[in-house]
């Protein structure tokens, strides 16, 4: 009798404790809170999926936890250090995800990032990278490429844009959560804001194959100088590649005035504080779901507004 005895490599082992952290379980299946005051007696339900309740406070934790897990099982986490461009958020997941799994982390950082956003990248210990803050995201992304294009042997460039593993994450998880926790109630329209469009282009997917009666809406800035860090108005930035704009059957501009009120509103009517493309994106969902008489409308909800306590909307009216 032969026993074939299989011995596994320590980097398998070492690849296998960093998959099973339990700070990767804690990330998603986040509430689906009813929004009921801001929403019209008259109009449609809306629910948001608070995504501040993710460890890392947004919904950037899940993309960001999908390229980890990718990097790691090819063997390039924690071997090498990670590089991305970021406008703030997915920055803090990586440097989370990096705090708690042994990997070093560099980002590049417009330098209109709020304070609060760089202070938490500085508590995670990340390496800041502050680029140029006319350039926004863009000029991030370019400082990104040519420090990976010059030491190429030192950084894993995670491409948030362009990482499959982005949009995944949302079609895996954010999707499925959102249908289970409506518990059978049609939704006749998905809403989500643009930023590198992982989480729409992610959830539509899943909702074309599993709702085909839900209707897509994508929300961006309605300029391209505008005051809503995280979003891009696509038409005069760098498209992600990941963006798919044949899956939104509306696309909605808002101004950032209209959604720094939404966020004020938010918070002193729905007790829900949150960020400004929180903002947005309701007030998207509210307009379109008004004009299509929706019955039910789920709506992203990406973070939460402590990160954006500096900024001078909240003493708007």
């Amino acid at each position: 009798m032969h026993v074939r005895i299989e011995a596994r490599l320590p980097e398998q082992d070492g690849e296998a404790s960093l998959l099973r952290h339990p700070l990767l379980e804690r990330i998603g299946r986040t509430p689906l809170v009813e929004l009921r005051r801001v929403a019209s007696p008259d109009g449609p339900r809306v629910f948001g999926k608070l995504e501040s309740a993710n460890p890392g406070g947004s919904v950037k934790d899940r993309a960001a936890r999908g390229i980890v897990m990718a990097a790691i099982r090819a063997g390039e986490l924690p071997q090498r250090r990670l590089l991305d461009s970021t406008s703030g958020n997915t920055g803090i997941a990586y440097a989370m995800l990096g705090a708690a799994l042994g990997f070093r982390v560099t980002l590049c950082v417009p330098a209109t990032a709020s304070p609060e956003r760089l202070r938490i990248l500085q508590a995670y210990g990340a390496e800041v990278v502050a680029t140029d803050p006319l350039e926004g995201s863009d000029g991030a992304m370019h400082r990104a490429r040519a420090l990976v294009a010059g030491q190429p042997d030192r950084y894993y460039y995670a491409d948030q844009y362009s990482n499959p593993a982005n949009p995944a994450a949302h079609e895996e998880s954010t999707g499925p959560e959102i249908l289970g926790q409506l518990a059978g109630l049609p939704l006749d329209l998905f809403v989500a804001g643009l930023g590198t469009s992982g989480t729409f282009v992610g959830v539509a997917r899943f909702l074309r194959r599993a709702s085909p009666i839900t209707r897509l809406a994508s929300v961006e800035p309605d300029a391209p100088f505008h005051g809503l860090e995280g979003l891009k108005h696509m038409a005069s930035a760098i498209v992600p590649a990941i963006y798919d704009p044949t899956l939104a059957d509306f696309q909605l501009a808002v101004k950032t005035e209209e959604a720094h009120a939404m966020t004020r509103t938010l918070a002193r009517e729905e007790g829900l504080f949150v960020g400004p493309s929180s903002g947005a994106a309701v007030a998207a969902a509210l307009r379109a779901g008004r004009e299509m008489r929706a019955s039910t409308v789920a709506v992203v909800l990406p973070d939460d507004g402590e990160r954006y306590l500096s900024d001078r909307f909240w003493e708007g009216a």
